[in-house]
């Protein structure tokens, strides 16, 4: 199971939000590339980068930020305002590892064949879900589309990864929502990587657990845990390996 450490931008900053909540803004760090060093150097292989501002706007805006994630070493996923084949082209020409579909998945299944069509594996689907409902355009807008829905139809388009955050549980460190990554996970067999709500090391240990029933959980993201030290990095890619 991966690891995936978060660093989410707005600003050109380092920052977390509680569920999404741009009023419920914490900043970590402003300079996101030494946060990635710091991923680099306990041994991460991967991070996971939002553009807050972009899923906001529909557009990225903090790219100079993303290059410089880039060039530390670490496989960057990336997501946030990715709602055109240019501006996937464009990040993916940043070399970034994999990009990220959330608005636009939900709205248009002919965008993300074009897309899995064109980029293989390298796209990936984020289905972020309040009450097992689509949440879409930076959690602001809420949809009637059930998650489990939405990711089975992404799967049957050939997407091989899907992240799914629970909206409610994310930023808060209270625990993941297990009984919706259990039933998402039971849904498809494409690789699911969960994500909102980690909070300490026995979350992370109960996820694998977990994959051992559930062997296409691929990994969870983690982002407030590691930045108020309720977690160690180093501790949990031991912990995984």
């Amino acid at each position: 199971m991966t690891i995936y450490p978060a660093i989410d931008l707005k600003g050109g900053r380092c920052v977390r939000l509680a569920q999404g909540r741009a009023d419920r803004e914490t900043v970590y760090a402003a300079d996101p590339a030494e946060v990635a060093a710091q991923f680099a150097a306990a041994g991460s292989a991967w991070v996971h980068v939002v553009d807050l501002d972009g899923a906001f706007t529909g557009e990225p805006r903090n790219l100079a930020a993303v290059a410089a994630i880039v060039e530390r070493g670490l496989k960057v996923q990336f997501g946030g305002g990715l709602r055109t084949r240019a501006t996937v082209e464009q990040v993916l020409g940043l070399g970034v590892s994999r990009v990220v579909i959330g608005t636009r998945a939900a709205e248009s299944e002919p965008f993300v064949a074009e897309l899995v069509g064109a980029f293989g594996d390298r796209i990936a689907v984020g289905i972020d879900a309040k009450a097992g409902r689509v949440a879409v355009k930076g959690w602001v807008d809420a949809t009637k589309l059930e998650a489990v829905a939405l990711a089975r139809r992404m799967e049957a388009l050939g997407v091989r990864t899907l992240i799914h955050t629970d909206v409610v549980t994310d930023g808060m460190l209270a625990g993941p929502n297990f009984a919706a990554q259990d039933a998402m996970l039971a849904a498809v067999a494409c690789d699911v990587i969960a994500s909102g709500g980690v909070g300490g090391r026995e979350d992370v240990a109960r996820l694998l657990e977990m994959k051992k029933r559930r062997p296409n959980l691929d990994g969870v993201i983690i982002g407030k845990a590691l930045y108020e030290r309720r977690v160690e990095l180093a501790d949990l890619i031991r912990l995984v390996a």
